[in-house]
């Protein structure tokens, strides 16, 4: 017990040096930095705003419970972590789920570690923790990612260094923002799992991701079944390339003519989307293939 009231003691003398209106702490160069920022105080839940740069957008309202529960019987035990704005006003950088339960349960204060940080820092700050949680889902990894590439301006070189994730872990999880909106929603709704995502994909057409992932969903899918559906269906999309005609233009059509019936034999043209093709003039032997060519001579 004589350490809690050694550290409750600390705090009240930390909570007057930071309502000090004279002597008032916002940068690292104030008189009492030293004294009062990096350190851990029991905050009124009043005085913290809501961080507008917060990465996550999904609270499970039973696991708020359940925490709030738990703070009732032992307390905040990880403190809340805040930068102060201005006198008697901070903005939360993490712990939402803490600050959250608290005033759930009616708290008045939370213990929380002062930090000063500029809006960029802040956005970092609460990006980075984000990401190293347990519990959260991929796509909510991913878009932590690319805020950190987009907003903070950094490479996927730096971003492993920060975060300490491979090039090859980062680039996988941005790749799963390419996907459908309604299968981004689905992995986050723990409908199907990242491994699922990843296999999907590798599918460009969104008709054809959607109707992979409701086959997933409809028929229970394993990740390594999803992948040989993935593989199957592109396969089939091959094919289909491969034998789907394409239409003569007229011009083509009445040259097609007029080349068979001038050359006696049955010619053949293809041309591509881009108005680029081939002509192909078959024959039947030597003395055929040079009477075509005499025909063709006399043509210049």
């Amino acid at each position: 017990m004589a350490k809690v009231t050694k550290k409750q003691a600390l705090g009240r003398g930390l909570s007057a040096l930071l309502k000090d209106p004279i002597n008032d702490i916002n940068l690292i160069t104030d008189k009492n930095e030293d004294q009062a920022i990096g350190n851990i105080i029991d905050l009124n839940l009043k005085l913290i705003e809501m961080n507008p740069f917060q990465p996550r957008s999904r609270f499970n309202e039973e696991s708020l419970r359940e925490l709030a529960s738990s703070i009732r019987e032992l307390g905040v035990i990880q403190p809340i972590t805040v930068r102060k704005l201005e006198l008697n006003k901070y903005q939360l950088v993490s712990g939402e789920r803490r600050f959250r339960a608290s005033k759930l349960i009616g708290k008045d204060t939370i213990p929380a570690f002062i930090r000063i940080a500029n809006d960029q820092e802040s956005l970092e700050m609460a990006l980075v923790e984000n990401i190293q949680r347990q519990d959260l889902d991929p796509i909510e990894i991913s878009l932590s990612y690319q805020r950190l590439i987009e907003e903070i301006e950094i490479t996927q070189e730096v971003l492993s260094d920060r975060v300490g994730k491979s090039r090859s872990t980062i680039a996988n999880y941005l790749r799963l923002l390419k996907l459908d909106p309604i299968i981004q929603t689905g992995m986050r709704d723990r409908f199907i799992s990242m491994g699922h995502g990843r296999a999907i994909i590798n599918i460009e057409n969104s008709r054809e991701q959607l109707y992979i992932y409701e086959k997933v969903i409809s028929e229970n899918l394993s990740v390594r079944e999803t992948e040989a559906l993935v593989r199957n269906l592109k396969i089939k999309t091959k094919k289909k390339t491969l034998t789907k005609k394409t239409v003569l233009p007229n011009y083509l059509k009445t040259a097609k003519k007029e080349l068979s019936k001038y050359l006696d034999s049955p010619v053949t043209i293809k041309n591509s989307a881009i108005n680029k093709g081939n002509i192909s003039i078959p024959f039947n032997n030597k003395k055929d293939f040079y009477r075509i060519l005499n025909l063709l001579k006399r043509e210049k």
